[in-house]
């Protein structure tokens, strides 16, 4: 199976535009490569659509790095130093590692429905009307304690907190659902701002990308090579710049505005695919 690099950067671009976005990365690059022709149940393209995330990694990094320093020093100051331990970067640090560790297991364990079974355009569109719900309802919920004048910031975020959000982001699993739409919607039902749950969001997406690329490079190595060096590494590359771009600009927006928009694209998005499957312009595989 061969790709060609306009196709490497049109997946490039999806990738980097939906990973952050609530609104599901691999669901776009499903639908994506299908408009494309490519078989979207090929373990070739599930291995590509995990490799080129690694842009989307080295983005969230950058990015962050500053952030990402900060933390790692507190917790390995709270392992040698009990009086660090009172710092609330140690808990913020713990609530990342914890809430990374559900979805890393659930990953591995179902690993062959999610490259298989749940590899479907129905599944993907069943998932983006279904979790919209979900991210409705819980934009619900902060408006109500917003108005109550109850927030709960980074400083306010505990190890519980992690692991019930950890928890949540196993549904990312399903195509269509989206893992920060999942991990945004369980921070925001638990009573965190907004702009703290997408931040938490971001930390735990780079365990669980990177845990998924390296799985996924390693088992489909062969596989990988047919695609060819050269679109995979403009695909990463793509990824990168439009995914750093897309993270300055949710958490920008996320500051003064709801999710209600991402809500409504998702529904309209969900019924516009169900209905070209049903027409049999798309396949589901």
């Amino acid at each position: 199976m061969s790709l060609s690099y306009l196709d490497a950067i049109i997946l490039g671009v999806v990738e980097g535009l939906t990973e952050f976005l609530p609104v599901s990365s691999t669901g776009h690059l499903t639908i994506t490569e299908q408009l494309l022709g490519l078989p979207v149940d090929a373990k070739e393209i599930t291995a590509y659509t995990a490799i080129i995330q690694i842009g989307a990694i080295l983005a969230t990094f950058l990015y962050f790095a500053r952030k990402i320093a900060r933390l790692f020093m507190a917790w390995v100051n709270g392992l040698r130093n009990p009086q660090a331990r009172q710092h609330t970067d140690w808990a913020l640090a713990w609530a990342v590692i914890v809430g990374s560790i559900p979805v890393g297991l659930v990953g591995f364990l179902a690993r062959d429905l999610i490259s298989g079974g749940l590899r479907s355009l129905w599944v993907v569109a069943a998932a983006l009307i279904l979790w919209s719900v979900v991210m409705w309802v819980a934009e619900r919920r902060h408006d109500v304690l917003e108005a109550k004048g109850i927030h709960r910031g980074e400083a306010d975020l505990s190890v519980k907190d992690g692991l019930i959000i950890g928890l949540v982001q196993c549904f990312s699993l399903i195509p269509g659902v989206s893992r920060s739409g999942a991990t945004i919607s369980a921070g925001l039902l638990r009573g965190v701002d907004r702009v703290t749950a997408t931040e938490l969001s971001f930390f735990m997406a780079i365990p669980a990308l990177v845990a998924a690329g390296v799985f996924q490079a390693v088992e489909e190595r062969h596989g990988l090579a047919s695609l060819g060096f050269g679109p995979m590494a403009v695909g990463i590359v793509v990824s990168f710049v439009v995914a750093y771009a897309s993270i300055a600009w949710l958490l920008k927006f996320v500051a003064s505005n709801s999710l209600r928009s991402f809500v409504w694209y998702r529904v309209g998005l969900g019924i516009l695919l169900g209905v070209l499957l049903a027409a049999g312009v798309l396949s589901a595989t």
